[in-house]
């Protein structure tokens, strides 16, 4: 009889592990995000210049924003190492950060007089990240024809997100958010 309870208490307690564990299940997203970390691409080549970067901090993300003197709504962002334009030398070396986001910008950052629209020399520092949680550095590429490159340091390969902002006035943004982890 006894030898019956153990092992009915047995089957039991073994039971309640079994149901407990559900299969296997994925932890919740953090924050709700569900954005992944593979590459983006989308919109046309504009002739409107970059004219400012900034970044921001949110609750579960860090951000980015590329602020343009109009229309803009192309970009390439994707993870990996991220070359200057027009001389093709790498960022890593100037940038830090234990993953890199290369970003492409569909528009130049010089006007039509090929005057340049923002302060900054291919491996500057283009924002102040001090103290996020994510972003590591944010450092200009050089634009070339055209484009535009930005390296952008985070702390590790996290989940991002790329959309594009109307306004303000006739401007328009190109803004990129990453997580701050994977899963909650």
């Amino acid at each position: 009889m006894r030898l019956r309870r153990t092992l009915l208490a047995l089957v039991v307690v073994l039971g309640g592990l079994v149901a407990g564990t559900g299969g296997a299940t994925a932890a919740a997203p953090y924050c709700g995000i569900t954005w992944g970390s593979t590459a983006r691409s989308a919109g046309a080549l504009s002739s409107h210049p970059l004219i400012e970067v900034r970044t921001g901090r949110h609750d579960c993300w860090d951000r980015v924003v590329f602020e343009f003197a109009g229309p803009a709504n192309g970009y390439s962002v994707a993870y990996g190492e991220t070359y200057t334009e027009g001389q093709g030398l790498a960022l890593s070396p100037y940038t830090a950060g234990g993953a890199l986001l290369s970003v492409s910008l569909r528009a130049p950052a010089y006007d039509e007089a090929h005057l340049a629209t923002v302060p900054y020399r291919a491996g500057e520092h283009a924002a102040t990240v001090l103290g996020y949680r994510t972003l590591r550095d944010v450092v200009f590429g050089g634009s070339f024809e055209g484009y535009t490159t930005f390296a952008v340091g985070v702390r590790a390969r996290l989940p991002f997100r790329v959309f594009v902002l109307s306004g303000p006035g006739t401007h328009s943004r190109i803004v990129i958010d990453v997580a701050h982890q994977w899963q909650a």
